[in-house]
């Protein structure tokens, strides 16, 4: 399907004709279409996190938060210059809270996810509901929550952000607004979302009002134990070692409908076999240090660095000590439309 035809000059006067009338010959474009394997326009890339960090503080230091509103430094694929994304479905970036500081608070159609890396007492306020964080912690903000942050502590508070922004943006559909307010009211106290479904209880009168988790904060001490656990009782996957995935406790399904986030311990020593799926990844090293070959290429990272594998790339990944990884992607679509494909171990 990716041979084109021969041209003559029959041929493109004929092109030119129906250019004219905003027409085009499928035949010319039909490989680039429909190519016999994923062609994504991102490339395998790293973000080490220490050269970031210091360039996102920096930022603190020339622009205010409430001038930038988010004061976010976007992690833009190199292969991908001028979408401010890392991957051709979701988007990513690295953001700060200073000491001292808060955010206004707003809403958008976009969901959004935070994997926090540092943080002593910084919080994050979703629908009336505040949660501290804690590095490793995955929180997230559902579609058209308000939503702010805040830091009341001596240091800064640093995220790794992913949002489906591409896909909403791709349908058209991207809404937001500040709140009326400026900051939304607490209308619940901490912890009310965790006692109420995280338990594994529900409601007795609980139905589901989306499909998002009506859980927003995964404590990483939490799920980290549950990968020793696994570790300990249980055999190693070859290409993942203890690979989880978050979930949606009312329904079982991703956190999101748009975003599946996962976490995976590689022992000491680890070498995995190659892998790839159709999702476009991006992980961030929550602990350890270790190599990960990606399409060919190997990217050395340590703790809190950023790593990014296109859609059906192989990767492997080697880990020096114990390592965890955590990572998200686009795999809920994929799912949910019957596209999503994996190989492994693949070659």
């Amino acid at each position: 399907m990716e041979l084109k035809p021969e041209t003559s000059a029959e041929r493109r006067e004929y092109y030119h004709r129906l250019e004219l009338k905003h027409a085009a010959p499928l035949w010319e474009v039909l490989g680039d279409l429909i190519p016999s394997q994923p062609r994504p326009p991102a490339s395998p890339a790293l973000w080490r996190y220490q050269e970031m960090r210091a360039l996102l503080l920096e930022a603190g230091s020339l622009i205010t938060a409430k001038e930038a509103e988010r004061r976010v430094l976007i992690l833009e694929n190199p292969s991908m210059t001028g979408t401010s994304l890392i991957t051709q479905s979701v988007y990513a970036g690295l953001q700060l809270v200073d000491p001292g500081e808060t955010t206004t608070t707003h809403r958008h159609v976009t969901a959004a996810l935070r994997f926090v890396i540092e943080s002593d007492r910084g919080y994050t306020a979703v629908d009336g509901e505040r949660t501290t964080m804690h590095p490793g912690d995955f929180v997230i903000t559902p579609s058209w929550t308000y939503h702010d942050h805040g830091n009341p502590g001596d240091t800064p508070v640093i995220w790794l952000d992913g949002l489906d922004i591409p896909i909403v943006n791709l349908l058209g559909a991207s809404f937001a607004e500040p709140h009326p307010r400026g900051l939304q009211p607490m209308t619940r106290k901490e912890g009310d979302a965790s006692a109420r479904y995280s338990q594994n209880l529900l409601p007795v009168d609980y139905t589901p009002g989306r499909s998002t988790t009506p859980v927003f904060n995964y404590p990483y001490a939490r799920s980290r134990e549950a990968l020793d656990w696994l570790y300990r009782n249980s055999p190693l996957d070859a290409c993942h070692g203890i690979k989880m995935q978050y979930s949606n406790p009312a329904t079982g399904g991703s956190p999101m409908p748009t975003i599946g986030a996962f976490l995976q311990l590689l022992p000491a020593g680890f070498r995995g076999s190659a892998y790839r799926s159709t999702d476009a990844t991006v992980y961030c090293a929550a602990e350890g240090a270790g190599t990960s070959r990606i399409g060919g290429t190997a990217f050395e990272w340590r703790k809190n660095d950023v790593f990014v594998v296109p859609s059906w790339c192989p990767v492997s990944h080697q880990a020096i000590g114990e390592a965890v990884l955590f990572s998200f992607s686009d795999r809920p679509v994929h799912k949910a439309l019957g596209l999503w494909r994996e190989e492994a171990p693949c070659v």
